[in-house]
């Protein structure tokens, strides 16, 4: 479960890259000083936090539901 949301995320900051480059770059441009629109330092800082997110907010509930029998959660139903 939890590659299936990293798989998704991934989909995600790829379709995010290809949109930045083709509309938000170019108008951020105007804004940022001593730093370029497509700084690879902070492109890359900003994925290895939104990946991070994305894998704790994946991984904790997918090992919290491993932890439970599930003849008692059928149980539950």
């Amino acid at each position: 479960m939890a590659l299936r949301a990293l798989a998704l995320t991934a989909g995600g900051i790829a379709a995010g890259f290809v949109l930045y480059y083709a509309l938000a770059a170019p108008f951020l441009r105007a804004f940022l000083y001593g730093v370029t629109p497509t700084d690879p330092g902070t492109l890359v800082g900003a994925t290895v936090v939104l990946v991070g997110t994305a894998a704790l907010a994946s991984w904790l509930p997918a090992r919290r539901a491993a932890r439970v029998d599930p003849a008692l959660a059928l149980r539950a139903e």
